[in-house]
């Protein structure tokens, strides 16, 4: 990797209150990722005999779905918070939740249905805390930087998914898998006092920034009142953005079924053969994380349909039957397309909504987005046991490429995106110009009023 590859994102690093949270962001990544292992490992530890299957299905499905509903019941009280808000309520909630496990293990009352629902508590404001990550980057950075700091976000949680599991494993040998839970929910901690530390400093940001770009904050001016839902049904573009994130995951999730099977049943190989899969595609997508910050000057919408093709592509050998050798480079190939989606997703949701009413947008996004995979992949079971393993992931690669051409083809459409933007800072029919002009004045779009840039309060 040259010095070159981090240019885009020396702006975002040298942002002061962004430069704080990031060793509080790293840490809980890491968490993460010690829990993909450690969260089934210890459903089927205390599962009774005879129902582990249906039990760790529960175990993962708390720790994420139950976000939905967190997003739908609790719009009225949360969608006016600032993003550090939201970012660090929500990291209280699951370090408090993951923390009562080991203490519930010490106590000896810890059982399988204990164990799901303080998984379940701490899942509850997800989706609000990566709405709040998102928006504390729009308070806090121009749009020209958007791109780069959700890239370098997401850059975190691809290398914790490559040095978790196997870190996890030998912590779970060592000293088991509830003691794993409470370094997640230890690193949890971390990070919202990281937050907590920040939100005075957040406010004084948004002021300079605000003085800087020549805004000045309305103080009667309000978010909207309505649902993030009600905000994106009434923009067709983020309509369509949100349609095209749901079936692009929902396509994907029949792979977390078939995948296993086509390794164990049409190759006859071992568990290696299909960590060897996901550790390719886990190092693609840490090397497409870090090269994102580079397609800012990419037009959004052409490169989110270009992604969804190239996955669909990428996938193709491995439904074809071709030999492990040529599949294996292919998912390297799928993991490099697939980490920029959701960078380049949020910054046009950034651009699209504003700071206003942007956590009530993302937290709707995340809560469709997050029901799109498990979707996907209880529909990956009987397509399964109907097609077999190789058919339904050549059916599924197929229709991936196809909601990518698609999807190139309304994006190239004249007038595409034309929706009435839904917050101060939308930036019109199409997308805005990325970086400041040689004499270093800021896009048209950036001057614009912004009736709440780096608001934010201790709660």
């Amino acid at each position: 990797m040259t010095p070159a590859m981090f240019l885009p994102y020396r702006p975002v690093l040298g942002q002061p209150v962004l430069r704080r949270l990031l060793p509080g962001l790293a840490t809980s990544a890491l968490g993460d990722g010690l829990a993909l292992v450690a969260v089934t490992w210890l459903a089927l530890q205390l599962a009774p005999a005879g129902q582990r299957g249906t039990w760790t299905a529960f175990a993962v499905a708390a720790y994420t779905l139950p976000g939905a509903a967190g997003t739908l019941l609790l719009g009225r009280w949360l969608g006016e918070r600032s993003g550090a808000q939201l970012a660090g309520w929500d990291a209280t909630v699951r370090a408090v939740a993951l923390g009562a496990i080991p203490v519930a293990h010490l106590a000896g009352v810890l059982d399988v249905g204990l164990y799901v629902a303080l998984l379940a508590v701490s899942s509850l404001l997800h989706p609000w805390g990566s709405a709040g990550r998102f928006t504390l980057v729009a308070e806090l950075l121009p749009q020209r930087h958007h791109l780069a700091a959700n890239a370098l976000l997401g850059v975190f949680g691809q290398a914790a998914t490559i040095v978790g599991p196997p870190l996890a494993g030998l912590l779970i040998a060592w000293v088991g898998a509830v003691w794993v839970i409470a370094v997640d929910a230890a690193s949890f901690a971390v990070l919202a006092v990281s937050y907590r530390l920040v939100v005075p400093a957040v406010r004084r940001a948004g002021t300079v920034r605000h003085e800087d770009e020549g805004r000045h904050e309305n103080p009667t001016a309000g978010p909207s009142r309505a649902s993030g839902f009600r905000i994106i049904a009434r923009d067709r573009s983020l309509l369509g953005l949100l349609s095209l994130s749901f079936a692009f995951f929902f396509l994907f999730g029949p792979f977390y079924v078939a995948m296993p099977v086509y390794v164990t049943d049409d190759l006859h190989a071992s568990a290696a053969t299909l960590a060897a899969y996901y550790t390719a595609f886990g190092v693609g997508s840490l090397l497409g994380g870090l090269l994102t910050g580079h397609l800012r000057r990419w037009p959004l919408r052409t490169t989110l349909a270009g992604i969804v093709a190239l996955f669909g592509a990428a996938l193709l050998p491995l439904g074809l039957g071709a030999p492990v050798v040529l599949s294996l480079p292919a998912f390297v190939l799928a993991g490099l397309v697939w980490a920029p989606y959701q960078p380049t997703a949020t910054a046009l949701f950034q651009r699209r909504a504003g700071t206003v009413d942007l956590p009530r947008v993302l937290s709707a996004n995340g809560a469709v987005t997050v029901l799109a995979v498990p979707l996907g992949t209880m529909l990956g079971g009987p397509a399964t046991a109907l097609l077999g393993a190789r058919p339904t992931l050549l059916a599924c690669a197929v229709a991936i490429l196809a909601l990518g051409l698609v999807a190139a083809t309304a994006a190239a459409r004249p007038g595409a995106g034309s929706a009435r933007p839904t917050g101060p800072q939308a930036t019109g029919p199409h997308d805005p110009p990325g970086p400041p002009d040689q004499q270093g004045r800021a896009s048209a779009p950036e001057r614009r009023p912004d009736r709440r840039v780096g608001a934010a309060g201790a709660g």
